[in-house]
């Protein structure tokens, strides 16, 4: 039996150790396929130019999670799908490989919209279901807009690269997921102020953050005045810039906090926990911003 505790446990801390290196090695891809563009930008488009980074890193910390803890990972996988450990392999090289793309605007195309098709897909095999079989549970539809506007994100990177009638279709496309979320997460803002913001799932903000009630409030506020225009596309660019590095902001002074007390506790899945919630706040972020990269100035 000790044996079997000892494996598992080097088995999870494997995972947290492996989660953590993929996204420190994609961020450095990503800042050095990114500082040409970082340094001609002026401003908020600085920020704006991190969007690829953004969503880059967060892919490559769910790519290592799916690796090396596929055993867990499967039992996600629907029971009716044959080989369910060969999927949860297969989307960790697939989210590896995205997430490099990404960083290194390297056929971007392709793998923005292969990774926006694959989250629809688990949108429609995974989370709806669940949402169903308790419909009046938030948490639930909130992974389901979720996973909805990241893909809509993936799908602005691969329409930025594209031209001709397919890149505006899926650029509104990825608009109106992302409005969606924002005034989702508006609401469900000022409905759990105490929740942690930017995608109000379970977790609670520690109540050693300064204004947590506050950050709440002002992140519901801006996630739904940016939404509207998004949605009504008025001045797209300017709301999704400010609703952008809102986000990023909230990852560096409140999820990155929250990610180190994390990685400090003594349970492997408290340390999981954090990396995915930083990852996850990130990825929106990153969605928001290729938004903005993606809509005229002129907008």
């Amino acid at each position: 039996m000790y044996t079997s505790i000892l494996a598992a446990f080097s088995e999870i801390s494997r995972t947290v150790v492996s989660m953590c290196s993929a996204g420190i090695v994609l961020f450095v891809v990503a800042v050095w396929a990114t500082k040409t563009d970082i340094a001609r930008a002026g401003g908020l488009d600085k920020i704006v130019a991190l969007s690829n980074l953004c969503f880059a890193v967060p892919l490559a910390v769910f790519g290592a999670e799916h690796l090396s803890a596929a055993k867990f990972i499967m039992l996600a996988v629907p029971s009716y799908m044959p080989g369910r450990l060969f999927w949860a392999y297969f989307v960790g090289v697939a989210l590896l490989a995205a997430s490099l793309s990404i960083a290194t605007k390297i056929q971007v195309r392709w793998s923005g919209l292969l990774f926006g098709i694959m989250m629809v897909v688990f949108v429609a095999m995974l989370h709806i279901p669940r949402a169903l079989v308790s419909p009046s549970e938030r948490i639930p539809w909130t992974i389901v807009v979720r996973e909805m506007s990241f893909a809509g994100g993936a799908w602005i990177l691969a329409g930025n690269e594209m031209s001709g009638p397919g890149k505006s279709r899926l650029i509104t496309v990825g608009r109106v997921l992302i409005a969606i979320a924002a005034i989702f997460f508006g609401v469900e803002h000022f409905l759990h102020p105490a929740g942690c913001p930017g995608v109000p799932l379970e977790k609670l903000t520690p109540a050693w953050i300064p204004g947590r009630l506050l950050i709440g409030y002002l992140t519901g506020a801006m996630l739904l005045v940016a939404g509207a225009c998004i949605l009504l596309a008025k001045k797209t660019r300017m709301a999704a810039t400010y609703l952008g590095t809102w986000i990023l902001l909230l990852v560096l002074f409140i999820y990155v906090p929250i990610l180190i007390a994390q990685l400090s506790d003594l349970s492997t899945e408290v340390k999981v926990e954090g990396i995915n919630y930083f990852a996850d706040t990130l990825l929106f972020a990153g969605a928001i911003l290729a938004l903005a990269g993606a809509t005229p100035r002129t907008d």
